[in-house]
């Protein structure tokens, strides 16, 4: 194992997961259950493993906060602000998915509950949540 002089930033993952049925589109967003944002909602995603790519701890959190199993996912980009998390220095990778139906979603894990939120309703965001959703939105939905 390298030990470096440097400072290292943790990294998270987070999939933006859209449903869109006829003309109505809906994103799935987590409730936290724990601090920090404890009770705010967010976009589902966690810290990275160090054997895993960010799209796969991306699509393992998904799993794991909703229980929503997909295999593949677009990246959205990384989203770097310093003070993005108040726990320290993480960087994130998003991803963004559509899917055709609302599927099943519990919340499970670190996420007190799982819900789909039509885009013109949507609550607080978390973190820079919000900047990452309209990220994902303008790839997903301008062509």
């Amino acid at each position: 194992m390298f030990t470096y002089k440097y400072p290292r930033p943790a990294v998270t993952a987070d999939c933006v997961v859209f449903a869109q049925v006829k003309e109505q589109v809906k994103v799935l967003l987590i409730e936290r259950k724990d601090e920090p944002c404890k009770g705010m909602w967010a976009i589902p995603g966690g810290f990275m493993n160090m054997d895993e790519t960010t799209e796969e701890a991306a699509l393992r959190e998904l799993k794991e906060e909703t229980g929503i199993e997909l295999t593949k996912a677009e990246q959205i980009g990384a989203f770097s602000k310093v003070d993005r998390d108040p726990r320290g220095r993480v960087i994130t990778v998003a991803y963004f998915v559509i899917i055709d139906h609302e599927a099943e979603a519990v919340g499970q894990d670190d996420a007190k509950q799982a819900k789909w939120f039509p885009l013109n309703n949507l609550p607080a965001l978390a973190f820079d949540h919000a900047e990452i959703l309209e990220a994902a939105k303008r790839l997903a939905f301008t062509k």
